[in-house]
């Protein structure tokens, strides 16, 4: 049965293997460019061979490579792709400013297209012979309304998973019995806590691995820090927002890229709005339209119009649905590899916007949802973004209360790292047509919740 130092162990050997396999793409690389390998070049991958390594598998671990039982293969292949074109575009880099690691620029063109035959025929393999031969069994204790949404969700995330399914008024040693024969837990969010607490620590002392389906009260704790009032341990639970330093250094890496984006994206930033004009010839290229920025400030978004011109003209404020007939035919190229967001750069220089962070709303829409969740105003505390976590994590269509839950968790849980982070994984998917366009060929998940996983 699977536990948590099989699944360690599992991931140290993928790992191991990725590595040696980048490793010999650039050795393969060099053998088939060169009869007879110049020193110099020969030097300069030496030097660079650890460096190669380290963002291989940094960019790798970023975009989920090492979480292969809940990956499809396509999930894996599109991963691989963003991870294996970051790493040629950086070592092409380094190699062009420093000389001492200079690598001519063939050797790294062939290594990018043997690191994809490589690492996606060894994964492939792995996949179908070992670790998909096994099912994973997953015990997912909630009442019946949230265990409907939650299923879908999991049957999704992993490809052989067994569900079983129980209520949380069940006699405790019949969850007990239960919790024995099953590899993952997954908990509900409004369980009580006494339950939950005596399910956690059953599961943890069996190896367990348990996912928390988290409350907003649970979202409040994180980023706590733990200090004593007298003799008594307490925790102390910081507003939401940013501190001054954190702004700060948000500030600087908003300007720096979106200075870089604006030079690297303005041929592509043209070519759509030739596009945009040849298409719908009446109206802008550009939409303009009013949004609630930070601490509820209006400011104006600018985006690719992507829609008819006077969309809402007759119906007032209204979110785009799948197939909405009002996108027009570039348009759902543009929303599809969300480049209709692109001219929000420019409100990124602008201060109103942050590369990273919640995405913004109409006053219309924000006064709605502020009514129907007590919780929304917190989303203002930061500035909005062009994507977020909620963007990485949900789909297009994901519905409002699991939004809410990524933006919240983001907010609390801010680093620049984690911007980073957010940043590399938004490539994966803007590649993913169901997270982009928000549906499923499978099933309709847009209600699944988002799950604190506790690795016992």
């Amino acid at each position: 049965m699977p536990n948590i130092q099989a699944k360690k162990t599992f991931k140290s050997l993928l790992l191991i293997v990725d590595v040696l396999l980048i490793l010999l793409a650039y050795l393969v690389a060099f053998v088939l460019r060169y009869d007879d390998i110049p020193q110099r070049n020969w030097d300069s991958f030496q030097s660079l061979m650890p460096w190669i390594a380290l963002l291989g598998l940094f960019f790798l671990s970023i975009n989920e490579l090492y979480s292969i039982n809940r990956k499809t293969i396509w999930d894996m292949m599109r991963s691989l792709f963003v991870s294996m074109t970051l790493l040629a575009f950086l070592t092409m880099s380094i190699s062009f400013l420093f000389r001492e690691f200079a690598l001519p620029r063939s050797v790294i063109l062939i290594a990018y297209f043997l690191t994809l035959i490589f690492l996606s025929t060894w994964k492939a393999f792995f996949v179908f012979l070992g670790h998909r031969n096994e099912t994973v069994k997953t015990l997912l204790v909630a009442e019946e309304e949230e265990a409907g949404k939650l299923i879908s969700q999991i049957k999704i995330a992993a490809l052989r998973t067994k569900i079983s399914h129980i209520h949380p008024n069940t006699e405790i040693n019949r969850i007990f019995q239960l919790i024995e024969s099953h590899d993952n837990i997954m908990l509900s969010s409004n369980m009580d806590q006494e339950l939950k607490s005596l399910i956690l620590y059953h599961a943890m002392k069996r190896n367990k691995t348990i996912y928390v389906v988290p409350s907003l009260y649970d979202l409040l704790l994180t980023k706590s820090t733990i200090t004593s009032v007298h003799d008594s341990m307490v925790m102390a639970v910081r507003p939401f927002g940013l501190t001054i330093d954190e702004r700060i250094i948000k500030r600087a890496l908003d300007i720096v890229l979106s200075v870089i984006g604006l030079i690297v994206l303005s041929p592509a930033m043209l070519f759509t709005m030739i596009l945009i004009k040849i298409d719908s010839p009446k109206g802008s290229v550009f939409y303009k339209q009013t949004r609630i920025g930070q601490n509820n400030k209006e400011f104006t978004i600018i985006k690719f119009r992507s829609m008819v011109q006077d969309a809402e003209g007759s119906t007032g404020p209204t979110l785009a649905t799948h197939n909405d007939p009002r996108i027009t035919k570039i348009g759902r190229y543009l929303r599809r590899w969300r480049l209709d967001e692109l001219p929000q750069i420019v409100n990124v220089l602008k201060g109103e916007m942050s590369i990273v962070g919640p995405r913004p709303e109409r006053e219309f829409f924000t006064k709605s949802l502020n009514q129907q969740y007590d919780s929304y105003q917190y989303r203002n505390t930061v500035k909005p973004g062009i994507t977020g976590y909620a963007q990485i994590m949900g789909n297009y269509t994901t519905n409002v209360q699991d939004k809410l839950v990524f933006d919240l968790y983001y907010i609390r849980n801010y680093s620049l790292w984690m911007d980073i982070v957010i940043m590399i994984r938004t490539l994966s998917v803007v590649m993913d047509r169901t997270k982009a366009e928000g549906h499923s060929p499978k099933s309709d998940h847009s209600n699944a919740k988002s799950a604190i996983r506790i690795d016992s």
